[in-house]
């Protein structure tokens, strides 16, 4: 029986398969994986020695977090994001986003923090964010895989001065590195969740277009929408299917909001049908 969040979330078990399948097809290299995970764990052991983290306590506090909220809102880059936001905003204000948990995926943050909704956590393999974003959410869940070695130890130092760190890895989970499952950013933060929330929580997803357009949010360099390479747009359709895997096991609902149907799996909804969710179904 576990004992702990830390077991609880870990599902590397029940993910292998499907993870293997994903390296296999697109050839990604297992031991760089690996490494990967061990540098993150190296940088998360030193934080350990070096202050009063414990991620037993972190995963507490944000399950805390994520459940003193009815709706939680995930933000993706796709090219929705900004349309749907805007609006939301225009229309209705800010208050919405601030009584309702948000979770961005990568650089879906910086656009929550130039409009001044404030950030529950950043889901990142730091490809999508910058060194300030770690001033501007209350928990930084940090990813290690094969690609963003050098970006671990890039980012070293803002690991481990910020106090609520989450590492993951897409590997076996090892000491304070834990596997949720998932592969890309957007699609990991549900596996993260699915442990940490409550039936009762709405589960609104905003700019998770999984289209072959991804939005200038996706990397700091980009300034306008663009149509994605073939292994971005491969990474989303296996993105699609995870979701899809996930969808029955999760214990709260979730919906699409102003996206064109990916999956006939899931909800969605229009702007209007959202807001009128969250403001009358508090």
């Amino acid at each position: 029986m576990p004992s702990s969040l830390i077991d609880m979330i870990n599902y590397y078990q029940e993910f292998r398969e499907l993870y293997f399948e994903i390296l296999n097809d697109f050839g990604f290299d297992y031991e760089r994986d690996l490494e990967a995970r061990d540098v993150l764990l190296e940088i998360m052991q030193q934080k350990v020695k070096n202050t009063s983290y414990n991620l037993e306590s972190v995963l507490l506090s944000f399950q805390a977090t994520l459940r003193s909220r009815k709706n939680i809102f995930i933000y993706g880059c796709g090219p929705s994001l900004e349309d749907t936001v805007e609006h939301v905003l225009e229309k209705y204000g800010i208050e919405i986003f601030q009584n309702s948990i948000n979770l961005a995926a990568d650089g879906a943050s910086l656009f929550l923090r130039e409009r001044e909704i404030p950030i529950t956590a950043i889901f990142s393999d730091l490809d999508g964010i910058t060194r300030n974003e770690f001033s501007h959410s209350d928990y930084m869940v940090i990813h290690g895989h094969g690609d963003n070695i050098e970006r671990l130890e890039n980012f070293k130092d803002k690991m481990q001065g910020f106090h609520n760190v989450i590492g993951t890895t897409q590997v076996e989970p090892l000491g304070v590195i834990i596997n949720p499952g998932g592969f890309t950013d957007g699609d990991r933060i549900l596996y993260f969740l699915r442990t940490l929330i409550f039936p009762e929580n709405n589960l609104f997803l905003i700019g998770m277009d999984f289209k072959s357009v991804i939005g200038k949010y996706s990397k700091p360099e980009m300034n306008k929408n663009q149509e994605g390479s073939p292994i971005k747009q491969k990474k989303l359709g296996y993105a699609i299917k995870l979701l899809e895997w996930l969808h029955p096991r999760l214990p709260s609902k979730i919906y699409f909001v102003n996206t064109d149907q990916i999956s006939n799996k899931f909800c969605y909804l229009s702007i209007e049908e959202f807001v009128n969710m969250v403001l009358y179904e508090r």
